[in-house]
């Protein structure tokens, strides 16, 4: 995978110590980030340089001279997740934009939620711009790739997790108390939640809107409810 922009590549530099990790690192010919160089002269990698179109070219988004390729980010199982006694877990419900997902990402990072469950089919998955959007944050939050998300919220249920559900048509999420063990659903955008998952869930909460509008993005709406679940707790 091609990690570019400096705060990514700086994240990994000092957070990954197996060599084998980082692939490759490419920068502009002009490159002078010492901080960077510096990570990278200690982890004796050795710098390809290249003109600014061949990264224009490489890159998906502003790589600000300096592009990694790097293994593919590793998902992990769903028991890697549910071990805590009070976890809080998050479920996205087939979220599609991948800025969403790297928004989530941040704040679930910066919350202390113990991860994030995405389904296979029909979703965003970790790719280049999510990694960009996490801003560094994507390497300490544990997400999990699931095949079918009802199958799994049964899962988590007989673990003893109680399934929260958002939608504009639910109770007010600041009178709900929070359970011990929750997983709060964010449904996708424009969508929201599907009818099945939907019935799946114990409780179903939303946020009030007092504007002319009638929905929140999905990387604020999750942002509210998480701090809401933490305080509640």
């Amino acid at each position: 995978m091609l990690v570019s922009g400096r705060n990514n590549c700086k994240e990994i530099l000092k957070n990954f110590s197996d060599k084998n990790f980082i692939k490759k690192v490419i920068c502009m010919n002009n490159f002078n980030e010492k901080d960077l160089l510096s990570l990278i002269e200690k982890r004796n990698l050795k710098i390809i340089y290249k003109e600014k179109a061949e990264l224009d070219r490489l890159a998906k988004n502003n790589h600000q001279g300096i592009i990694m390729d790097v293994e593919d980010f590793s998902y992990v199982s769903l028991d890697e997740i549910t071990k805590g006694k009070n976890s809080k877990i998050v479920i996205l419900d087939h979220l599609e934009d991948p800025h969403n997902l790297g928004a989530i990402i941040r704040t679930v990072e910066a919350s202390g939620i113990d991860g994030i469950i995405l389904p296979k089919d029909r979703s965003v998955s970790v790719n280049e711009t999510v990694m960009k959007t996490s801003v560094g944050a994507l390497y300490n939050v544990k997400i999990c790739l699931v095949v079918n998300l009802n199958q799994t919220i049964k899962k988590l249920k007989s673990l003893g997790y109680w399934i929260i559900g958002t939608d504009m048509n639910g109770s007010n999420y600041q009178e709900f108390n929070y359970p011990e063990k929750t997983a709060l659903v964010i449904g996708s955008e424009g969508f929201g939640m599907s009818r099945l998952v939907k019935e799946a869930c114990d409780y179903v909460v939303s946020i009030p809107m007092n504007g002319k509008i009638n929905s929140l993005n999905a990387s604020v709406a999750a942002g509210i409810m998480i701090y809401e679940l933490i305080r509640k707790r």
